[in-house]
Order: C-alpha cells, then structure tokens, then sequence
C-alpha cells in the first residue's frame, strides 16, 4: 500500500511540473503577442480583432459551452486588455 501512495504521489509531483511548465509557456505566448499587438496600428489591430471574432462565429464551438465560454473571454482580454 505505500508503494503505491509513494507512486502516486511522484506521478502527481510530475503532472504538477507539467502544469507549471505550460502555465509559463502560456504566460509567454502572452506576452509575445501583446509585444506583437502595440506594435500595429490601431486598424490593424482592430482588424486581426475582427478576423479572431469572425473565426470564432465560423468555429462549430457550442458558444454555450464552459471552454468556449473561457476561449472567448481570455481572447478577449488579450486582444481589448493587455498586460502593460
């Protein structure tokens, strides 16, 4: 029995470095692409907007559902409220 505790407490050490690791890849890719963001015009800005907002209309997402629901906020939040 407590090897088995012992495994399961080192796969969960590890899906826990997993998560981290991608956490701070996600953190990254946002702060690239706010970089990437102020560095266009306004329009252009607005028109990348427009595109992801037109994609996500065209995507066969269920609008209702809890992961499209967070997709769609976040992409909002990185695309109308950057980190500063």
């Amino acid at each position: 029995m407590k090897n088995l505790i012992a495994e399961l407490l080192v796969k969960l050490a590890a899906k826990e470095e997993e998560s981290k690791e991608l956490v701070a890849q996600v953190e990254a890719l946002e702060i690239i692409v706010t970089a990437m963001l102020r560095k266009l015009e306004p329009e252009q800005q607005q028109a990348i907007a427009a595109g992801i907002d037109d994609a996500m209309h065209n995507a066969n997402t269920d609008t209702h559902s809890e992961d499209a629901l967070l997709l769609r906020n976040y992409l909002d939040k990185l695309l109308n409220h950057p980190r500063v």
